[in-house]
């Protein structure tokens, strides 16, 4: 199973967007992936258009915060064929809390120990991560093995990609498995010259790690109103074929790993 973190310190850069749509292109590769939502504002329960009754906190900590137990297998949500979903929402408030009461020695490795794979049901594990440094964002990143930066290809887009290396070569101290795998340009929007600076530099200083971009899409913002991924919503779109091509690339990484583990 591969754990793949969607994270980045800057806000509005596409990471729900990318979460969700990777999510749902695996899934629809054939691939079975456990999307987790690790914001307080539960948005990719709303962009898949579904509302669990529980989720990540019930999943951790046992209870759903009124003295009743909560199964594992009660607070994971199917969510559409192959895409499995572990809700986030105010209640991730409670968790951090929780996590934070929890014995030092062992409080950043919980959720790593919580979504251990069971007999390999799962082939990928995926976190939508909020912007910010908590506990909750160590935990992920404890529990994760890749790092998928989503860059929004405007503004001063490489402030919070300084920001977030700061946070993953602090946790990599503790997990050495943890590499930062994927750069993915976001918000391309050809018709400026901006986005084709940032993107161009992205390309020099992230040649391995660089994905193709994805194109400014009006679609993409569309299909989270109406609860649908972009492949349900607009699947001729650009946005779609940008998201199937990321989904792809993931596929031919996880092929080439297997045939050559020493080479990725």
């Amino acid at each position: 199973m591969r754990t793949i973190a969607v994270a980045m310190a800057k806000g509005g850069v596409g990471k729900t967007t990318t979460a969700v749509n990777l999510a749902h292109g695996l899934a629809l590769a054939g691939k079975r992936v456990l999307l987790v939502d690790c914001d307080t504002q539960a948005q990719t329960t709303t962009f898949l258009g579904i509302s669990p009754p529980h989720g990540l906190y019930e999943f951790i900590t046992g209870h759903d915060g009124n003295g009743r137990t909560i199964l594992k297998k009660e607070a994971i949500h199917s969510a559409r064929q192959n895409l499995w979903v572990l809700a986030g929402g105010i209640k991730l408030v409670e968790l951090k809390n929780w996590l934070g009461e929890q014995p030092r020695e062992h409080r950043h490795a919980i959720l790593h120990q919580s979504l251990a794979p069971k007999n390999n049901g799962l082939d990928y594990l995926i976190f939508d991560c909020a912007p910010g440094w908590d506990v909750l964002s160590v935990n992920i990143l404890m529990a994760a093995k890749e790092v998928l930066c989503p860059v929004a290809l405007q503004g001063p887009a490489l402030e919070g990609l300084k920001t977030f290396f700061g946070y993953l070569v602090s946790v990599q101290q503790l997990n050495k498995s943890l590499r930062l795998k994927y750069i993915l340009p976001t918000m391309f929007d050809r018709r400026t010259r901006q986005s084709h600076d940032i993107y161009n530099r992205l390309r020099r200083l992230f040649r391995k790690q660089i994905c193709n971009p994805i194109h400014h899409n009006v679609r993409l913002c569309e299909a989270p109103v109406v609860g649908q991924s972009i492949f349900e919503f607009a699947d001729s779109a650009s946005g779609a074929q940008d998201y199937r091509k990321l989904a792809e690339r993931l596929i031919d990484d996880g092929i080439r790993q297997q045939e050559h583990p020493r080479v990725l």
